[in-house]
């Protein structure tokens, strides 16, 4: 039985703001036209970490000064490896090489599961699985932040 494939996306926050991709609109892509985390495959024999710096370098050229795991999450298709950290500079400074749009997504925004892109100029959903990670993540906070 084959592995499965296993991927390291990053869950960026400024302040209460989290910044998400909206994925291209491509059939063959997981997830497409939908907003998500920017992350994705380890290459044969990276370990997570590795993959998921090298991802947002790619990604949007962002090297982010820290990153911590939060969980490791795997369903019957993929192993996704959840990491977080705070984006320190301003979004108009990343540069986007992969995706339709991104953008700071509010609370509000998460809860209601989608969110307009000025780039694609409609309302686009958040993916199923990336919703529920944020959800999962914004209970955590505020579990910690009442402790």
């Amino acid at each position: 039985m084959a592995a499965k494939p296993e991927v390291a996306i990053a869950i960026l926050y400024q302040g209460d703001r989290f910044l998400l991709q909206l994925r291209d609109d491509i059939p063959t892509i997981a997830w497409p036209g939908h907003w998500a985390f920017f992350g994705g495959h380890l290459e044969p024999g990276e370990h997570p970490d590795t993959a998921v710096s090298r991802e947002l370098e790619e990604e949007i050229g962002y090297i982010a000064p820290q990153l911590s795991r939060f969980e490791r999450l795997e369903d019957a298709a993929v192993v996704r490896h959840v990491y977080h950290g705070p984006l320190v500079v301003p979004v108009e400074q990343l540069v986007l090489t992969e995706g339709l749009d991104l953008g700071l997504w509010s609370t509000d925004d998460i809860y209601r599961g989608q969110r307009f892109s000025a780039r694609a100029n409609e309302e686009r959903p958040l993916g199923p699985p990336h919703r529920q990670i944020l959800l999962s993540f914004l209970e955590h906070r505020r579990i910690e932040q009442a402790i």
